[in-house]
């Protein structure tokens, strides 16, 4: 069972990981590889819409993509947007990053070999990752303007899309602890954390969703 406290809690921490940026055009839309599927949806619903005339989706496989995504998330991903309506010419795929880091890395290189020129990325990602996907764009491709976007379901409708509780606030927990950790190391931008957040975070630890923490 999760109590009360841990439910509250775990939407303070949602709410945090939510940039609300506003999409607008930019270069070219990024779908960063996961376990969910509507990563793909919603890249493909703001390429129809005219945002980016290229769409890359990133992403090699997981233990939690391994079963559900056996040929890789990106290319589950392009599979599901050609579903959708995006014309092939329109997609690159990037099929071999394991973080988040190289899905902005490895992404940058196929844009750059496809001769891509790009000042502004629409990133798409689930919504408990905006913030991270985000704060680690700003570091390694600073030169380009970073629009963050996501699914607009609500932490509810989200967590039940999903149809695993419990692993969605792990991610969620995850996801916080490499805000405040990987600043100092490097990999992504500051993004201060407020202190009822990090209450949030401490005691949703407490509780024992733990899974996706780092050592």
């Amino acid at each position: 069972m999760i109590s009360a406290q841990s439910w509250t809690d775990a939407r303070q921490v949602w709410d945090h990981h939510l940039m609300h940026h506003t999409p607008r055009p930019c270069s070219v839309i990024i779908g960063l590889g996961s376990h969910d599927l509507g990563v793909a949806d919603v890249s493909a619903g703001f390429y129809l819409r005219g945002p980016a005339p290229v769409v890359v989706f990133t992403g090699s496989t997981s233990p939690t993509t391994r079963d559900r995504m056996p040929r890789g998330e990106a290319v589950h991903y392009r599979e599901r947007a050609l579903e959708l309506g995006v014309p092939e010419s329109a997609v690159l795929v990037e099929p071999h990053a394991r973080n988040t880091g190289e899905n902005i890395r490895f992404s940058r290189a196929v844009l750059a070999e496809a001769g891509t020129d790009v000042d502004s990325v629409l990133l798409v990602t689930k919504p408990y990752e905006e913030r991270r996907a985000y704060a680690t764009a700003r570091k390694l491709w600073p030169e380009v303007d970073v629009v963050s976007a996501s699914s607009a379901m609500t932490f509810e409708k989200y967590v039940a899309s999903i149809g695993n509780d419990r692993l969605v606030i792990d991610m969620l927990v995850g996801a916080l602890q490499r805000l405040l950790l990987y600043p100092a190391q490097g990999f992504m931008i500051e993004q201060p954390v407020p202190d009822e957040v990090a209450a949030a975070y401490e005691r949703l630890v407490e509780a024992g969703f733990t899974s996706r923490l780092i050592a």
